[in-house]
């Protein structure tokens, strides 16, 4: 079982860094290809580019909490919440 965990390519979890703005400050941010990946394919739903859906998210998250203390495990769980439901809605099709 544990194979399908520790065989992954390298690749999938090497650190990458992209520099934005959020707010109008210029950042970087360092996540896991995977996760940019997801949060890519995420901006690209919405019809954004990825700066500006993470920065749009960043704003949201000022708005609704007043700070974003720790926004690079913000957006790796809002990976998580998208990989979920996906997995929810590629189930409800095939009960169908």
């Amino acid at each position: 079982m544990c194979q399908i965990f520790a065989g992954q390519d390298p690749a999938d979890y090497e650190p990458q860094t992209r520099r934005l703005r959020l707010n109008g400050q210029s950042t970087s941010i360092r996540l896991e290809r995977s996760f940019w990946q997801i949060v890519d394919e995420i901006a690209a739903s919405e019809g954004l580019t990825t700066p500006a859906f993470v920065s749009k998210l960043h704003s949201e998250v000022l708005e609704l909490r007043g700070e974003a203390p720790n926004f690079t495990s913000l957006l790796r769980c809002a990976c998580i919440l998208r990989v979920r439901q996906t997995a929810v809605a590629v189930e409800m099709v095939a009960a169908e």
